[in-house]
């Protein structure tokens, strides 16, 4: 009997072992996640080891959870919590998981700018993707100081953006956000885009004023050379513009359907109207299609236009006032017959 006793003591060492193991491996090394889809955490810069706790417990399994926390408490998490989006993939353990917080291996977002009409309309998509609040943007991108340290000022600041889709942190702060718009322009305005406004005396900024008033004039991006021929010739010329887009914006008014003579007469260094040449900044964040379109433009002799009656969203050009005025009178009787005010 004596002899089988250090037998005995090895098996029952050998299962504690064994117990042990599957203990960790139960605890520790399973998955965290209960679905089998990808899950994200998004700690800001207010959360507590407590609130990450209470972020991750509705998406994981109880015992899985019960690791997390127990290596979370044990391993100094509290002093070492970093803010991000979190992407937790089916079978990560909370080992893993814990280390991918510790060490802020956050997953970025795809941060799509929008072609907005107004700085702040554009800060309140932002911070739907991000971390920064709405007001933090737009106070920011209305700080001429702010601004001016980017080159640009308030008006001219929509120029900047160029409408795409970017992959970029969730927690980024405000001034790698704008540097990282600052970046993304100076690759997209590459030698022969550059080389292109240079050769019709136009600056970026002011391709991009020209192109968010062509935004705004049609959604048509076929039409869109051809419209941006017609205002360089008025530019040529010394004409105004004359644009409606641009009197939508002065009056903060962007559901017009219909511009009546009064409210040409606005107060307003966008009133293309009154002022000849550009207007001094964007009227909306230019679209690439329009862009190009400037850059691209179609060389003829029209000076005017005029919605089509049809409502098609494309125009009538002409190259008399006269002419103008018969395509004006087409559409106008087409908005009376519509009824539209």
């Amino acid at each position: 009997m004596k002899a089988n006793k250090p037998r005995v003591y090895l098996y029952t060492a050998g299962a504690c072992l064994v117990l042990a193991a599957a203990l960790l491996l139960y605890y520790f090394a399973s998955g965290l996640l209960r679905g089998d889809s990808v899950q994200y955490i998004y700690i800001d810069g207010d959360d507590t080891q407590d609130s990450v706790f209470a972020k991750v417990s509705p998406m994981a399994r109880r015992h899985s959870f019960s690791g997390f926390c127990t290596l979370a408490r044990h391993t100094g998490y509290a002093e070492n919590i970093r803010t991000g989006r979190y992407a937790i993939y089916p079978g990560e353990s909370a080992v893993a998981v814990l280390r991918k917080l510790k060490n802020g291996a956050q997953s970025p977002v795809n941060l799509t700018i929008p072609e907005a009409r107004t700085m702040e309309r554009l800060a309140a998509l932002l911070s739907r993707k991000l971390m920064l609040d709405s007001a933090t943007i737009a106070s920011a991108l209305t700080d001429s100081a702010f601004c001016a340290g980017l080159g640009y000022d308030t008006t001219t600041i929509p120029a900047m953006f160029i409408p795409n889709t970017y992959n970029i942190y969730w927690d980024t702060g405000i001034d790698k956000l704008a540097g990282r718009m600052a970046k993304e322009h100076a690759a997209f305005w590459n030698g022969k885009r550059l080389k292109q406004a240079e050769a019709m005396g136009l600056t970026p900024i002011e391709v991009a004023t020209m192109a968010s008033i062509i935004d705004e004039e049609t959604a048509n991006n076929a039409e869109k050379p051809m419209i941006a021929g017609m205002y360089l010739n008025r530019l040529k010329a010394g004409m105004p513009l004359q644009a409606d887009p641009t009197i939508k914006f002065a009056l903060r008014n962007f559901g017009l359907r219909r511009i009546y003579h009064k409210q040409l007469s606005v107060n307003s260094p966008y009133n293309t109207y009154k002022n000849v040449g550009l207007p001094p900044g964007p009227i909306k964040i230019a679209s690439i299609a329009a862009i190009d379109a400037v850059l691209n433009h179609v060389d003829h002799d029209y000076l005017y236009m005029c919605a089509k009656e049809d409502f098609s969203g494309t125009h009538n050009f002409a190259k008399t006032y006269q002419e103008h005025l018969q395509n004006a009178a087409r559409y106008s009787a087409a908005l009376n017959k519509r009824g539209i005010k």
